[in-house]
């Protein structure tokens, strides 16, 4: 079936050029050359997509992609003049497809209209998709959730991957910025073309703009041959700046010029080449704040923030944890080989789902990698977590200590005492020590603290603060007690770890973790 346009713009000569090349690739076109004319047109027909310029003799384009954009999804567009690009910001704001910059090049426009070919051709809804459809598969697999929050994003991103508008990805770190700009593009027209993901932060100043447009052989010393850079990869793509605003102030005037543009020249190379790339960008850090202190270029600001997509926090999304745990726990048996995936149980979910995650997803992977590091058996509880307890929170009374409880002191005698026997459960050390104050613990009762636990001089607790601070202070006190445990057992670790009331994987991984020798028996 024969696909049809409307082209609208008050220049003739340019009407005639892009009606002659829309025809030349098989789509039958009309004309408007005026704002109430291209209404008009748009009433009483069909068309595909829309090709329209921002500024006509009887008023501004943007109306025109505004009623497109509000009232359908066919992709809208736009032609604007030279140095007009805040014009072409707020069109794309409003829901147009893309922009071409006057004078017009036949194969910019020819790209264009290939591209708008192929959002229709995805036939998306501007709805969720249904249950079952690919896409649907595809952001379920991976964007892992049903709650509220997910759902909204996953609706989200579906209508962003039929633009070709600049995604500005904010939220806090591990949150998954880096899998929902590869959503975006592989949901997107695009998703035939290289999704090219860059971290900022981590190419050094002296090599950014080879990076970023490549170079000539023999332009500098070192340049051996030449090299394409990350926009001339991406071309037909997708281009994702992770920590944009990582970017010297330096680097971010030529970023603007190849974004606005739509061109980049290679160093050494006397010709600027046209790429057609997407631009997604995200960081954790604050770009506004960062405007205001003028670290960050405003112009360049608001060309990658055309549209601007919170992800959501972990603790936003409670409800999506256990799936979220499931899937990571399947995930990390696959890598790791383990065979059978483990399970948490009850309380261990509960737990999970009362943290506070200031890592967000990350941290809840980590946290479910060290589970199974610890688990000896295929089930995760409380105890292999090595979250603090609900029951504590460390909060300071008003005498300044910090109140736990006094159920982990029993571990601390255990250590102290000359005869060794098995762990009863109910004397299990925490696998976390770093999270706990282990070696003496403040019980108070009826507001009178008392130091439980330690006769050794070296794990009492004198009243004064630790010179380096509370996590250096445990950390010492828990190498000591390892230390202890292990002098006791002649440097056998199973007892060692039988002494302490954890496994002997925990105590390896603590010993570690803490820098202590296997090799310091005699010491």
């Amino acid at each position: 079936m024969t696909k049809t346009a409307l082209v609208v713009d008050d220049e003739v000569d340019l009407c005639r050029l892009m009606q002659i090349t829309l025809t030349k690739m098989g789509i039958k076109s009309d004309v408007a050359y005026t704002l109430s004319q291209a209404k008009s047109y748009w009433q009483d027909n069909h068309y595909d997509f829309c090709l329209t310029d921002l500024k006509l003799p009887d008023g501004s384009g943007l109306e025109l992609v505004k009623q497109i954009s509000d009232s359908s999804s066919t992709p809208v567009a736009v032609i604007t003049a030279y140095g007009n690009m805040d014009l072409a910001i707020e069109a794309l704001k409003l829901g147009a497809f893309d922009f071409v910059n006057k004078p017009l090049e036949l194969p910019r426009l020819r790209q264009l209209v290939e591209n708008a070919l192929k959002v229709i051709h995805q036939d998306y809804s501007t709805e969720v998709p249904t249950e079952g459809s690919p896409e649907q598969q595809m952001l379920d697999s991976r964007l892992i959730g049903d709650s509220a929050v997910m759902q909204t994003l996953k609706h989200t991103i579906l209508k962003l991957a039929r633009s070709q508008a600049p995604v500005f990805l904010s939220g806090a770190s591990g949150t998954g910025k880096e899998v929902v700009a590869r959503l975006i593009h592989d949901l997107s027209p695009r998703r035939d073309g290289n999704f090219v993901p860059v971290n900022c932060g981590a190419i050094p100043t002296e090599l950014m703009e080879s990076e970023f447009f490549g170079h000539k052989k023999g332009s500098f010393t070192g340049a051996f041959a030449d090299k394409q850079g990350l926009f001339q990869q991406a071309n037909g793509g997708t281009l994702f700046l992770d920590e944009v605003a990582d970017l010297p102030l330096a680097m971010q005037v030529k970023l603007l010029r190849a974004i606005q543009e739509k061109t980049v020249r290679a160093i050494g190379d006397t010709k600027e080449v046209p790429v057609d790339t997407r631009i997604l960008s995200a960081t954790h850090k604050d770009l506004n704040q960062l405007v205001q202190e003028g670290t960050f270029r405003q112009d360049l600001y608001y060309r990658i923030n055309v549209i601007e997509l919170k992800l959501p926090t972990l603790n936003a999304r409670r409800e999506d944890i256990p799936v979220l745990a499931q899937h990571f726990l399947a995930l990390i048996t696959e890598e790791w080989q383990l065979g059978t995936p483990p399970s948490l149980t009850a309380d261990a979910c509960l737990r999970l789902q009362n943290h506070g995650f200031a890592g967000n997803v990350r941290e809840l992977r980590n946290v479910l990698e060290r589970a199974v590091t610890l688990a000896e058996t295929s089930t995760i509880d409380i105890s292999h977590l090595g979250l603090p307890e609900l029951s504590i929170d460390y909060e300071t009374t008003r005498h300044g200590e910090k109140t736990i409880t006094d159920n982990h002191t029993a571990a601390i005698s255990k250590v102290q005492s000359s005869a060794a026997g098995p762990a009863k459960p109910s004397e299990h050390l925490t696998d976390s020590f770093e999270q706990r104050p282990a070696a003496s613990a403040i019980v108070r009762t009826e507001d009178n603290p008392q130091v439980v636990g330690s006769s050794d001089s070296e794990l009492s607790f004198d009243g004064e603060l630790p010179l380096k601070g509370l996590a250096a202070y445990l950390q010492d006190q828990e190498k000591h007690l390892i230390i202890t445990a292990l002098k006791q057992t002649d440097w056998n670790k199973t007892q060692a770890a039988e002494l302490l009331g954890t496994t002997f994987r925990s105590l390896r991984y603590r010993m570690k973790k803490l820098d202590i020798a296997e090799d310091q028996h005699g010491k």
